[in-house]
C-alpha cells in the first residue's frame, strides 16, 4: 500500500557480484535479495524515511554473516538485509 504524499521506491541493481559461491545458484541468490528488498522496501514509514535521502548511487554494506548450511535464497535473503541496514542507516 502506497503511503499518503510519497513517491514510489525505485531500487535498480546494475550488478550483484557474487563470490566464492556456486554458480548454479546465482538465481536463487539474486530471487532472495529480491524478495526481501521487496518485503523490507514496503514496511510502512520506510518510503517517508528514504524520500529524504534521495539518490543513493552507490551503497556500502556491512559484512553479512551467513550459516555455512544456509540454502541460496536464505543467502540472498541475508544479503538483502545487510542492503536494508545501509539504506536505514543512510535515511537518519
Amino acid at each position: 500500500m502506497k503511503e499518503a504524499g510519497t513517491r514510489p521506491i525505485r531500487l535498480h541493481i546494475d550488478r550483484l557480484v557474487l563470490k566464492g559461491f556456486r554458480y548454479e545458484d546465482r538465481h536463487a541468490i539474486a530471487q532472495g535479495v529480491q524478495d526481501q528488498l521487496t518485503h523490507l522496501l514496503s514496511e510502512p514509514g520506510m518510503a517517508q524515511r528514504l524520500s529524504s535521502t534521495g539518490s543513493i548511487p552507490s551503497l556500502r554494506v556491512s559484512p553479512v554473516t551467513i550459516p555455512a548450511a544456509a540454502k541460496p535464497q536464505q543467502i540472498g535473503k541475508a544479503a538483502a538485509d545487510g542492503i536494508g541496514k545501509g539504506l536505514t542507516r543512510g535515511a537518519q
